[in-house]
């Protein structure tokens, strides 16, 4: 059924326009040519994020902050080795879960650190590249408050993701 939704979104959309009278292949024409405008006002946004992503693993510098946070990690019990995740969410959901791929594989799915990973990626944002499309969207320079409140947002959930599995996993 998942295969037949753009499809029919396609078609629903055409017999509404022949209904109404209007050119539907001039509308869907306006309607990729402001996709574009939008891909092209997002993407130096995009390149930035992912640069920085290869530059902060290529450098070393998670590896050393992973080790840095190891004792607050487990103090707040927050398995250590999910620091590298917790750096990288949010910046870049692609290699947020190939990090998470990577620990599952190593500690197995069922581990406290695999499960950890899983409720984290699931109760997280990808903060950066969100508020960069969302706000490049919209044309806001200024982005104020959100980017402190959504990071401490996503501090949240990764503890709460830990606690959660703690309590009913272990």
């Amino acid at each position: 059924m998942v295969d037949y939704i753009v499809p029919l979104l396609l078609l629903a959309s055409c017999l509404l326009a022949l209904r109404k009278k209007e050119d539907a292949y001039g509308l869907m024409l306006e309607g990729a040519a402001e996709g574009l405008k939008m891909l092209l006002s997002i993407l130096p946004a995009l390149i930035l994020l992912l640069t920085a992503v290869s530059m902060l693993r290529a450098s070393g510098f998670i590896e050393a902050f992973s080790r840095f946070c190891q004792p607050v990690f487990q103090w707040a019990g927050i398995p250590p080795e999910t620091a590298i995740l917790i750096l990288i969410r949010p910046i870049s959901g692609s290699a947020a879960l190939a990090v998470g791929a990577e620990l599952m594989s190593v500690h197995g799915v069922d581990s406290l650190v695999g499960r950890t990973v899983a409720v984290m990626l699931g109760s997280t944002e990808t903060t950066f590249y969100t508020i960069s499309v969302y706000f490049g969207a919209a044309g806001i320079k200024r982005t104020r408050y959100t980017i402190p409140a959504a990071l401490i947002a996503d501090l949240t959930g990764f503890f709460m993701a830990s606690l959660t599995v703690r309590l009913f996993y272990n």
